[in-house]
């Protein structure tokens, strides 16, 4: 050996085998400690993964989880648990299978119970098919005449064609129903019905409302799932499933309104929740992972973007300009997690600013680049809702009448405290939301979790599936304060929410945590109240509201509309099939489902041109004489006008969300003092028209001629040669 080399040069073998077993030592050392946090904080994990270094040697987890290392693990209170690496326990097993047969269990019961009360409401079994089709009530029987329609036609080409190239459906006008109105579900039906060779089995309005309800199914199994993998046990899927059922009222309108796109979304949206709830759970731990989530978002943007005829109006979208912006901002800002805790603090606030400034930008150039039509009417209806301003407009002040966009009344809170769903939901978000600060500021500061002599549990703030579904809870919550069709979206992942929140040890932790607990351990104390508090609440609740609802099931309803059969049997029978018809949107809806006749307006407009129609035609409820109404409707080539006593006659409670008075309102007919809303009549020379059309003088009987009345209906034919009569 050169004696004149460094002896830092060439060690030899004794004095470096030595130097890396104490770095072994160390390392397994550091890693007996990790993996005692990482064990009293999910004591249920039975394995731990193991992976290969770049040097080829065992990491940490493959140490410790050796056989042959024997390792004993003690927590603070050396209880003395021993953990090792061993396949899951038959426990574990069993109780996987028994709740994941709950999970289905649940969902088909409740399909079984939909159908139950469907049937005991509507009598569907023993009724006609134009009673069923009337059943389909509000403006959801036109999507099943679109199923209709699909199946009459000879081919699955034929039928798509005819949705895409629709000139029966409204007079002088060709529609992509498809596209305009979002017939995906319908045609999905329609082509799953042929396919299967179900027409031979069973009766096409039983194969629909079979898939609605099956979807339903799926939608309560969905919310089961997610806050079985949020709370860790099967137990908070079970109390979902009593507060959705106890508080169906609130969380579905499936009984009452089958066809709504609800009723197709809201399964489909759990199961995306619940499969994003996983890939949080299990794989968030980096940034570039939070950037999988959006490069998720943008691939189901542009599969809904060419799946729906290239529709611009989701390039347009706030999802897709916050994401672009949150990816400018993370591109200008770099270094975030940098500096002292001033310094972070204002790099945070200014990057919240940059994603917020930068999205808006872009969504204003977006906006500018594909200009859509809708914009301005959805931003009056936003400034009539706030108060920002007053409009006359009759479409914004028809949306604003409408129950869904109303804000929701206290019987809906009421409701949700007698159920303990609200006292519950709310006391779970605060607690995840201050545990979420907490946490933040913690890491700004680089101060390590204090255990205040506790287990060194996961505080629930810091799991990003929390997180993420605490920011889902504020966002629905916030929207369904102040509109109430919003409120099915919400209530249904409330019940989700406090069912896991009350059944995770780790939010009990975090509460004792804070409170400093230790006269009782409180690792033990946290298992029995998350086993015993939804117990308790489960059988409390069952006990005081399932008597009703079995008495539902049991209850014979009724539901038959005499005057609207008489109505659309005698369309069917007495007019051409050729004749064009004139009317309320939702009665319009209803005489195209049962009859197939073509009319001037259906419920569900979605365009300027339609929003026109509707004012146009309900000028038949104004104070405008016969003249300015024919002129009306011959321009949309109508051969039948039908006058509603309903509407004619309202006297609603709601001043001025009465048809008559948004005409009245529209034509400027009624005016409202902005201070006591008092109501002021400006001057008219003609009386209104629905009134004035039923005493049966000139000049009302040289244009139109009665042909058909009942209690609730009159049907005028439109005459196409006038003869003045005195």
């Amino acid at each position: 050996m050169d004696s004149g080399r460094s002896p830092f040069i060439h060690r030899s073998s004794q004095a470096r085998t030595g130097e890396m077993n104490e770095m072994r030592k160390r390392r397994k050392q550091k890693c007996l400690e990790d993996c005692t946090i990482q064990q009293e904080a999910q004591p249920e994990v039975s394995s731990v993964e193991t992976f290969q270094e770049d040097d080829g040697e065992q990491t940490c987890a493959e140490e410790i989880s050796s056989p042959k290392e024997g390792v004993t693990l003690k927590d603070k209170n050396d209880t003395g648990t021993k953990y090792k690496k061993s396949k899951p326990a038959f426990h574990q097993w069993a109780k996987v299978f028994f709740g994941s047969w709950a999970a289905i269990a649940s969902g088909m019961l409740y399909a079984v119970y939909l159908s139950t009360f469907h049937e005991r409401k509507f009598w569907f079994s023993s009724r006609q098919d134009i009673e069923r089709e009337i059943s389909f009530q509000a403006d959801s029987g036109l999507y099943y005449y679109y199923y209709k329609k699909m199946l009459q036609a000879t081919s699955i080409q034929e039928g798509f064609f005819e949705l895409t190239h629709d000139n029966k459906t409204l007079s002088l006008r060709t529609l992509n129903s498809v596209q305009q109105i979002g017939l995906y579900p319908e045609v999905f039906a329609g082509i799953l019905y042929r396919i299967t060779g179900s027409r031979e089995v069973i009766e096409p309005v039983y194969f629909y409302i079979g898939i609605i309800f099956g979807l339903q199914a799926v939608y309560v199994t969905a919310l089961y799932v997610t806050s079985w993998m949020l709370s860790g046990t099967w137990m908070a899927g079970m109390l979902t499933v009593v507060w959705y059922i106890i508080n169906r009222t609130d969380t579905t309108r499936v009984e009452h309104t089958v066809p709504l796109r609800e009723n197709w979304a809201l399964p489909y949206f759990a199961l995306q929740v619940g499969a994003l709830t996983g890939y949080l759970k299990t794989n968030i731990n980096s940034t570039m992972e939070i950037t999988e989530v959006y490069r998720m978002y943008l691939v189901c943007l542009t599969l809904g973007y060419f799946t729906q005829f290239r529709n611009s109006a989701l390039l347009a979208s706030p999802l897709l300009s916050f994401i672009g912006g949150s990816h400018l901002a993370k591109y200008i800002q770099q270094n975030l997690k940098k500096g002292h805790f001033v310094a972070r603090l204002m790099k945070l606030l200014l990057h919240f600013y940059l994603v917020l400034t930068v999205s808006i930008a872009l969504n204003l150039v977006i906006k500018k680049i594909l200009p859509q039509e809708e914009n301005e009417h959805i931003l009056k209806f936003f400034e009539a809702k706030f108060d920002l301003n007053t409009t006359r407009d009759f479409s914004t002040n028809l949306l604003l009448c409408q129950e869904t966009f109303q804000t929701p009344s206290q019987e809906f809170f009421i409701r949700l405290t007698q159920t303990c769903l609200l006292p519950f939901c709310t006391s779970v978000l605060l607690i995840c939301l201050f545990s979420t600060l907490e946490v933040v500021a913690r890491k700004f500061r680089n101060e390590p979790q204090k255990s205040d002599g506790l287990p060194d549990v996961v505080v629930i703030g810091e799991r990003p599936e929390v997180v993420y579904h605490m920011l889902h809870m504020v966002l629905f919550g916030s929207l369904a304060v102040m509109f109430q069709g919003l409120k099915y979206l919400w209530t249904p992942y409330a019940c989700m929410f406090a069912a896991f929140g009350v059944c995770s040890p780790e939010l009990w932790m975090t509460v004792f945590r804070w409170l400093r607990l230790r006269t009782v351990p409180p690792l033990l104390l946290a298992l029995v109240l998350s086993t015993a508090v939804p117990t308790i609440i489960g059988l409390s609740i069952w006990k005081d509201f399932f008597p009703d609802v079995m008495s539902e099931l049991s209850e014979l309803q009724e539901f038959y509309d005499s005057d609207t059969v008489e109505l659309m049997n005698w369309i069917k029978r007495q007019t051409p099939t050729a004749a064009v018809f004139a009317g309320s949107m939702q009665l319009m809806g209803t005489v195209k489902l049962c009859t197939g006749r073509t009319v001037t307006v259906h419920p569900l407009y979605s365009d300027r041109d339609l929003r026109k129609r509707t004012e146009e035609i309900y000028q038949v409820y104004s104070r405008r004489s016969a003249e300015d109404i024919y002129m009306i409707l011959m321009s949309y080539k109508a051969n039948y006008v039908i006058i509603e006593e309903g509407i004619c006659n309202d006297m609603g409670p709601v001043k001025g969300c009465r048809v008559k008075d948004l005409v009245d309102v529209a034509n400027g007919h009624i005016l409202y003092s902005k201070d006591d809303h008092d109501v002021n009549y400006a001057f008219s020379l003609y009386g209104r028209f629905c009134h004035e059309i039923k005493l049966d003088y000139s000049p009302y009987i040289n244009y139109f001629t009665r042909v058909y009345w009942n209690r609730s209906y009159r049907i005028y034919r439109i005459n196409t040669l006038i003869s003045f009569q005195y």
